[in-house]
């Protein structure tokens, strides 16, 4: 894969399966990143994924995210400045809470396959 650079749109490339508006970043053979955006007061819907996992870092407003999976279950509190882990097959679920979008960047490792991926299940809310 070559070398990408790629700056943030200023409209979503995507909506995620989970509800969530996606601006695609750059990717590598071994892995993609994606800004989200969920809207205040939103609650996304519940998934898991397949074959990928996936790293989350917040950037913006406040929130919640539900994950069970085979390290047990926990709902962790989203502010700026924190990051999560998502191993492949856990479900999870995310909101947010405070007056303003929830927004993050994560990577899916290896990179987002595409349709099917994403698996509803039923969530926390």
């Amino acid at each position: 894969m070559a070398q990408q650079t790629r700056r943030l749109s200023p409209s979503p490339d995507a909506m995620a399966p989970d509800g969530s508006q996606v601006r695609l970043l750059a990717a590598t053979a071994g892995g993609s990143m994606a800004h989200f955006t969920l809207a205040a007061g939103q609650t996304s819907r519940a998934i898991r994924h397949r074959t990928v996992e996936e790293l989350w870092f917040v950037l913006a407003g406040q929130g919640q995210m539900w994950r069970s999976g085979a390290n047990g279950e926990d709902v962790t509190a989203l502010s700026p400045g924190l990051s999560l882990a998502i191993p492949v097959g856990t479900r999870f679920q995310f909101r947010a809470t405070g007056e303003r979008a929830l927004e993050a960047v994560a990577v899916t490792l290896p990179p987002w396959p595409g349709d099917g991926e994403a698996e509803f299940v039923k969530g926390k809310w």
